[in-house]
């Protein structure tokens, strides 16, 4: 974990040095956190099912690099909690499974401006890849007797989840002349996390993550 954190800020750094040498503009770093609604998407024998959203927490750092006409390159490094929650009822007893999972992502996003009363609204979108570090699953039965357990990240049958994500981020929000900025995420994961191999059941797991977050560019 400790090497992936020194690519990506070395990724960062580098970029962010290009871009102050190329004359386009002055490139700001920035800081955001906020709340994650994270689900699966679930997929078995062309059936296609989400879970219920189970709530988290992200806090990413990035550079804002312009480019040109209103864009800048915004790649980052972001600490995503994702997961998603089940539950059903048998025999008027309840049991609820929650999955909670933490990622260190690396998104590389393409961020339009557009100047608006005291500051500019935003859109962008971009890839991400992203690298699950930990995981617990819960499970609480008749909301009295519970269960913990550590997930296992791997590709074999007998893991719990692929340790690697890959998918499609999208943010829209506001930042205000000061630096002050808040938004909205989505991001739609495209690996399927389902370990083992996918020929043998068709079974596929994709994250689906909702964020909301505040933060600050300098």
């Amino acid at each position: 974990m400790k090497k992936l954190f020194l690519v990506a800020a070395a990724f960062i750094i580098g970029s962010a040095a290009y871009a102050q040498t190329s004359s386009v503009g002055t490139t700001k770093f920035g800081l955001k956190a906020g709340v994650n609604l994270p689900k699966y998407k679930y997929e078995l024998d062309d059936t296609s099912t989400d879970s219920e959203v189970n709530t988290n927490f992200h806090i990413t750092g990035y550079a804002d690099i312009p480019l040109t006409g209103g864009l800048s390159l915004q790649p980052g490094i972001s600490l995503q909690g994702k997961g998603g929650k089940n539950s059903w009822t048998v025999l008027g007893v309840e049991t609820v499974s929650k999955v909670n999972t933490m990622s260190i992502d690396i998104p590389v996003n393409i961020v339009g401006y557009i100047p608006a009363g005291p500051g500019s609204f935003f859109i962008g979108a971009g890839p991400y890849v992203g690298f699950n570090v930990s995981g617990k699953a819960k499970t609480t039965i008749g909301g009295g007797t519970e269960s913990e357990e550590d997930l296992n990240f791997g590709n074999n049958s007998d893991d719990d989840l692929k340790p690697i994500d890959f998918g499609l981020n999208g943010l829209v929000g506001y930042q205000f002349s000061s630096g002050f900025n808040i938004g909205a995420g989505y991001g739609l994961g495209l690996s399927n996390l389902y370990p083992g191999s996918e020929a043998d059941d068709n079974s596929k797991i994709n994250n689906r993550v909702l964020s909301f977050s505040i933060g600050f560019a300098f």
